[in-house]
């Protein structure tokens, strides 16, 4: 689903191949498997309210974290506020909250799948935000990736029929302009600082959606199941804080087209574990539409690499992906 990006120059400390191989594996493992915990959080807890109460969780425990003692101060400006809301708007509200609202009629699986064009629609609208323009090996990147997606979305693809498709279709939208915008806004120093405030800030405008939609009526504290809240949990402490501690830690140690890899690597988990865990249906469109996006993340992410990476560019997205 999961990107604000605070950007700051540091050189590439060493690090173990087993270290490595442990990040790596917690990236791709965590984040693939937080569409299976979304669907089973959701069962029993409305999705709006579920995921506004997990930001601003995650989001405070981050805060806390980067204020604890001895860390660097900053003063925290309104400026830095009004960032954060409009990236945690984007992404989190509109990116998430389409995620969580779209499992309730969708495959967990075929969302991913969804989510999973992220980086085609970033290389698309990133001239407009002062980007690189894309090179052909990209460019056939991203139109086999819609290619993907209308396979997907087309009658009989998996997602075909409901109007929820297209729902879910904005989010990886949404989610793009606000990782374009998020490179360039003013933020705090501190990338933890930045993407706490952020998830604050997405929560609390998830929370506010879901009043709104009257999910309030919908809350049964009494009939809420132990799967769902042992899935909330799981999606604060080892989805929300678990993966982006080991994804921060990648970016300071491999490249950032390596690191990327989680692009590609999370929809192909999260439709093995739709599949295993809730008997969600893999048809060969699906197979075929989910080889297409996979393939196409892999060949922007080639088109869009560089031969020299001296520093590594510290990207921090708001993505659990989902």
């Amino acid at each position: 689903m999961k990107s604000s990006v605070s950007t700051i120059q540091i050189p590439r400390p060493q690090a173990s191949r087993a270290q490595i191989v442990i990040a790596f594996a917690a990236v791709y493992v965590i984040w693939g498997s937080t569409y299976l915990t979304i669907h089973i959080a959701i069962e029993t807890i409305p999705a709006l309210l579920m995921s506004g109460a997990r930001f601003i969780l995650a989001g405070l425990l981050l805060l806390a974290f980067s204020h604890r003692p001895g860390a660097p101060r900053e003063r925290l400006t309104l400026i830095h506020w009004r960032s954060a809301i409009v990236i945690g708007g984007c992404l989190l509200l509109f990116g998430n909250g389409g995620v969580a609202w779209g499992e309730q009629y969708l495959p967990s699986g075929f969302v991913a799948l969804i989510i999973a064009t992220v980086p085609l629609w970033m290389a698309l609208f990133a001239p407009a935000f002062g980007g690189r323009w894309i090179n052909w090996t990209a460019a056939i990147g991203i139109a086999i990736g819609l290619a993907g997606i209308v396979l997907l979305v087309r009658p009989g693809g998996g997602g075909a029929g409901h109007w929820q498709t297209l729902v879910v279709l904005m989010a990886p939208l949404l989610w793009a302009l606000g990782s374009l915008y998020a490179r360039n806004a003013p933020a705090p120093r501190q990338p933890l600082t930045a993407v706490g405030m952020e998830m604050v800030a997405g929560g609390v405008l998830l929370s506010v959606a879901g009043v709104v939609t009257g999910e309030l009526g919908h809350v049964h504290l009494g009939s809420v199941s132990f799967a769902s809240v042992a899935a909330f949990v799981y999606l604060v402490l080892i989805g929300a804080l678990v993966g982006y501690v080991a994804y921060i830690w990648l970016l300071h140690h491999v490249s950032v087209t390596a690191a990327s890899t989680y692009a590609f690597v999370n929809p192909v988990v999260a439709v093995a574990l739709g599949a295993l865990v809730l008997g969600e249906q893999v048809t060969p469109v699906t197979l075929i539409a989910a080889t297409l996006i996979i393939g196409a993340v892999v060949l922007l992410l080639i088109g869009q690499s560089r031969k020299t990476e001296p520093a590594v560019t510290l990207e921090v997205p708001v993505r659990d992906v989902a």
